[in-house]
Order: structure tokens, then C-alpha cells, then sequence
């Protein structure tokens, strides 16, 4: 199963890019059609707010890749929250590193 660090939001109940978000590690399944994150089961749901939706709540989550320049959401300013065991890695990125499992692109 792939692993990846990644920026992932809540979408479900909060206007545009408000909900809480945060830089952790989720993983993936082979397909990269369902991820798994805090306990949830995430599948992919194209076209919609949010890319994925919450197998069991149906809650919409938007997951995509962290940015070195912090501007992973659109329109909110509030930081994502860093998980304590992403923060290494995501600060190694933020000066220039590549994420782990990413060193070729």
C-alpha cells in the first residue's frame, strides 16, 4: 500500500477553503482510488468539493499534494495542522527536498 504525505481538508460544512486541514501521512490502496486517513476510509468521488468522500459519513474531503509555497487552500488562511509524524519530512520539503516516494517526480 502506498504512503504519502499529503494536505488534506475537510470540505463537508464549512464555506470554501474553511474547513480544518491538515500535512499528514495517508495512505493509499493500489488503485489510488481509496485512501486512508485518522480511521477514516476515503474514495474517491471526482467531480464534486471535495475529491474524496467518507466511506461511512459521507463527508467530503479535498486531498492533493502539499505546496512548497503554503497555498493549499484556496481562499483560507488558516495553516493546515502538521502531524507530528509528517513534520520532518514536510519541513525538509518546504526547503526544497522531495516528499518521501516522490524523489522521481
Amino acid at each position: 500500500m502506498a504512503r504519502r504525505i499529503m494536505y488534506v481538508q475537510l470540505k463537508t460544512g464549512f464555506d470554501l477553503d474553511r474547513g480544518p486541514s491538515w500535512i499528514a501521512w495517508v495512505r493509499f490502496s493500489k488503485t489510488w482510488r481509496t485512501a486512508y486517513l485518522h480511521g477514516r476510509t476515503l474514495r474517491r468521488w471526482p467531480g464534486r468539493k471535495g475529491n474524496f468522500f467518507d466511506v461511512e459519513t459521507g463527508e467530503e474531503f479535498w486531498v492533493s499534494g502539499p505546496k512548497r509555497d503554503r497555498a493549499d487552500g484556496r481562499y483560507g488562511s488558516t495553516p493546515p495542522v502538521v502531524e507530528g509524524d509528517a513534520e520532518e519530512h514536510y519541513d525538509r520539503f518546504l526547503l526544497g527536498a522531495a516528499l518521501p516516494g516522490r524523489e522521481r517526480g
